[in-house]
């Protein structure tokens, strides 16, 4: 069993607010632990980003450097971005959703993968550090959202 972790947070915003800043690539370095550069490395097939698209990130996870890339699976603003890795160290699939909430967005984020080898023996361990690394992100998102109204 790899690991399989959701961190949530109602950002009082409205979602295509949360969203249309939160799926926007430009800006992953800015509220993602970890991560300090995002690029488009593949445009989707109509151009632009979308299904199909693929972003290239370079982070630090437990103190080591890792580069990996999503393709974009799912891209439904502003409701969902999904995304899976087509190359890195660990097999991911990335989930960001946005909700209507009565007090704005509810913003959620799941990350799976990790799901053999070394990876499902440290299941546990990993998934204690990507769970905290998600409510960071969540506080983060908002954080910088609100300052920005």
């Amino acid at each position: 069993m790899g690991i399989d972790v959701t961190a949530e947070r109602v950002v009082p915003l409205p979602p295509e607010r949360v969203a249309g800043y939160a799926m926007n690539w430009r800006h992953d370095a800015e509220w993602t632990q970890g991560i300090r550069t995002a690029e488009l490395t593949r445009e989707a097939d109509g151009g632009g980003f979308g299904v199909g698209a693929e972003v290239t990130r370079t982070a630090y996870f437990l103190g080591r450097r890792i580069d990996y890339v999503l393709r974009v699976a799912a891209h439904e603003p502003p409701r969902l971005l999904d995304m899976v890795s087509v190359a890195g160290p660990m097999p991911m699939h990335v989930t960001y959703a946005f909700e209507p909430h009565p007090r704005g967005t509810l913003a959620r984020i799941r990350v799976r993968g990790g799901e053999g080898g070394f990876y499902r023996l440290a299941a546990p361990l990993l998934a204690r550090q990507v769970r905290g690394s998600l409510v960071k992100d969540l506080r983060d998102l908002e954080a910088r959202l609100v300052e920005q109204v």
